[in-house]
Order: C-alpha cells, then structure tokens, then sequence
C-alpha cells in the first residue's frame, strides 16, 4: 500500500546515512558477500525464476548468475571509481573532481529479468554509496521477496541496516509514487516505451534524474558473404530465446535477396526442432508466454502480419496445451516499412526482409523508433567499421558476427531514441548513480 511505501522510504532515507559512511572498497565487500549468498542459492532461485516468470530453467539460472557476476564486477569498481585532479588556473590551488552518491535509487524492473535487472544497478549503486529502493513485476513478487532478504540478511551481518536494500511490491499506484517522489534522487526503470515515456515526464517534471531501459525493435542484417553456419542458430537463439520476451530479441530479419529463400528455408527447418515444453524439464528450450495478454497481442500482431501482405511461412498459432503457449512464428513477403514490422511486439515472431544493398539496410535499420541492438553478419572488414560508425548502426548495442541478444556486464548496457538513452551495468555507468562536485 501507499502507507508501506512511506514508512519504507523513510527507513531506507535513514540506512542511506549509514552507508554513505561505510568507505567504498568496505561496501564493495559487502556487495562480495551478497554475489556469494545468492551464488549459493543460484539453483532455487533460478526455479523460483522459471517459475514466475516461465523462461526455462537454464535461463533462470543465467539470469541468476549475471547478478552474481556484477557483484564481481562491482567489487572492483569499489576501488576505482573517482574523479580527475585538473590543472587549476589559480596559483596554488587544486582543481578536484569528487564523485559523490546521489542517495536513493529507486529500480523498477521488469517481468521478464526479474532478478538479473536489479542486479546490475542496485550492485552499481551500492557500491557508489546508494540506498535502493526496489519495485519489482507485480506478476514476479516471489523472486523479489527472494532474493531482497538475501540481501537483507547479509548487510545485517555486517552490522548495517536491512533497509539499505528495500523492497515495495504493488502496481502502477506504487511507481507513479517513486515517480512523482522527490525522495527519489535518481529513478531507474525498465519496461515498455509507453509507459516508461510517463515515468520520464513525472520524474522530469520534478526536475529529479531517471534511467530509462525501454523497448527494442531489433534487427540481424545477413550480407551475401555470411557464414550462413553462424547466422542459423544466431537468428533462432536471438528470436525465439525466452520465448521473444527479451527487450533484445530479434524481431527483424533482413537477408540478402541473393540468400533469402535458402535462409529462410534453414531457419523454418531449425524452427521445428525447437523443444517445446515445461520450462523446468531439462530438455525445453522453449517455454511459454508471460500472461494470457500476451497470447493475445500474438494473435493480433500475426493477424495484422497477414493483413498487411504477409506470409505465416512457420508457426503463427496458439499451442493447444495448458499454458500461455504459442508456435514460434517466420513472417515473410511483407515490406520494410509496414506498420506492423515497426511495432514491437513481445512474442516470438521474425519479420524476414529482403534488401539489395548496404546504404539502404543500414537505414532501414535505423528507421524504427527504437535504438536497442543491432546485429550485421558478413566478412567484409570495410563493411564493419562503417557498421560501426557515424552512419551505421544508430543502436546502443551494435553486433558483428553474434545475435542482438545477451549482453556483457563489462560493458555500458541500454539504447539510443525510444529505447531511453539510459546504460546500466559496465564501462562508466557507474556515473548516472553518483553525482559531481567540481
């Protein structure tokens, strides 16, 4: 309730003063311990994952790990972080950078990272000197519950106060709150564009600081000199993984037109030996939709596909087995700029396009709203390095030879345009936790 969230932020305003004492490599340390607790745990909550949120138990697991892995990551940074010593212009005067925490973070997360989302900032953020205050998925309580008195227990341990690490389950009401809460000295969400464009208006409207993670409308573009080896298990990992619930999933395909029909002939042929089935049996790669929503919004967006000229060339219908399951789904014929190719939709259906040349892929790339991940797959050395650069990809997260999926912790996570312009993780993401003082 609204009464909860108020005591809760006042004892996390509280702990705050507490930690922001603690000197950085000292909390670094606790941030150790709390990789270690849930590396212990990794398995049960990698169920308790699988469980809520219906991704197999493999990614569960992942998922787990990734958070444990930014603990290691931030452990070091603990050491690090801080600001130049400038040439001042005064005689006898220093010039200093000094890098400060801003306070509370509040992170809203999303249903389909329940834990790994949290991880990456709320272990940047501690180790910065923040409190957190976190709102996880209505839909996913369990594994914050979890996974939050883990974390209690260990800063308890160490003689600090629980509520360093806050916990507020409840729905829009809860992050319209943090939102519109002064006391949030910096707001990280992730979620949809549309509500996540709220979210940035409320906090901006407070002149506060937020950190966007939105939609991603992403493409793998295949050149004629691709190894078509690679680019088979990449498009089907990056398409139908998490069942195409993942803000980097691939949901555009382009293909050469010289290597189209044979593409989209292996792919449909790899398409059916997905296993589908129970996400905790060993054997699934594939498992079911989040909410019956969103076996709806499937629907539509398929039924909208055939509309606007497309062809089910696999897939496209509701599995007949209880839970949210439905067919991994290829669309062909349709063209680059049909309505529905520029909706994101989160299930697992690939628009496959044909292109003729360089120049104009890489601006059918970029001509969605979103800037998330981009993939390209060729050999052409020439070809890369303008992928890479000012008129290539315009994504935050731009691939060679690799899917649009997954992400390294090392580096600065998140996504250009519609997609927020927030980074999380690696690189210097540390900064949007911590404030300058010159």
């Amino acid at each position: 309730s609204l009464e909860d969230y108020e005591e809760t932020v006042k004892k996390a305003k509280e702990a705050w003063k507490v930690w922001a004492d603690v000197p950085a490599p000292k909390r670094g340390e606790i941030v150790r311990q709390i990789g270690d607790a849930l590396r212990q745990k990794i398995k049960v909550l990698g169920s308790l994952v699988s469980l809520e949120m219906g991704k197999i138990f493999v990614e569960g697991v992942g998922e787990v790990q990734e958070y444990v892995d930014v603990c290691d990551y931030a452990v070091g940074l603990s050491r690090m972080i801080g600001g130049p010593i400038l040439p001042s212009e005064r005689p006898g005067h220093a010039l200093i950078e000094q890098w400060n925490p801003v306070g509370l973070v509040g992170i809203i997360t999303a249903f389909n990272f329940p834990v790994a989302v949290y991880g990456w900032n709320s272990a940047i953020a501690m180790i910065c000197g923040n409190a957190c205050l976190w709102k996880g998925a209505p839909t996913t309580s369990l594994i914050s519950v979890a996974v939050t008195k883990i974390i209690a227990k260990v800063l308890e341990d160490n003689k600090v106060p629980g509520a360093i690490c806050s916990l507020v389950c409840g729905g829009a009401d809860i992050g319209t709150a943090m939102a519109k809460d002064e006391r949030m000295d910096l707001l990280s969400f992730t979620g949809s564009t549309k509500v996540g464009k709220q979210v940035a208006l409320m906090v901006q409207e407070r002149f506060g600081r937020s950190l966007l993670e939105l939609g991603g409308n992403n493409a793998i573009i295949v050149f004629e000199d691709a190894d078509l080896n690679l680019v088979i298990p990449s498009a089907l990992f990056a398409a139908v993984g998490t069942a195409g619930q993942r803000c980097t999933t691939a949901r555009r395909l382009f293909l050469h037109e010289s290597i189209h029909d044979e593409v989209v002939a292996k792919l449909a042929k790899a398409y059916a030996q997905v296993r589908i089935g129970d996400p905790w049996d060993s054997d699934t790669l594939y498992g079911p939709l989040h909410t019956k929503e969103a076996v709806k919004m499937f629907l539509d967006a398929v039924e909208q596909a055939k509309q606007q000229g497309g062809s089910v060339v696999y897939g496209g219908k509701v599995i007949n087995r209880p839970g949210n399951y439905v067919e991994p789904t290829i669309v062909t014929g349709l063209p680059h700029n049909a309505p529905i190719v520029h909706t994101e939709t989160f299930a697992p259906i690939l628009y496959v396009l044909k292109f003729k040349e360089e120049e104009e892929v890489f601006a059918w790339n970029n001509e969605v709203k979103q800037g998330l991940s981009s993939s390209i797959f060729t050999k052409d050395l020439g070809r890369i390095f303008r992928w890479l650069g000012p008129k290539g990809s315009d994504c935050g997260i731009v691939n060679v030879n690799i899917p649009t999926s997954g992400a390294e912790i090392g580096g600065a996570f998140g996504g250009e345009k519609h997609t927020g312009g927030g980074r999380e993780s690696g690189s210097d993401s540390w900064k949007l936790y911590m404030r300058r003082s010159t």
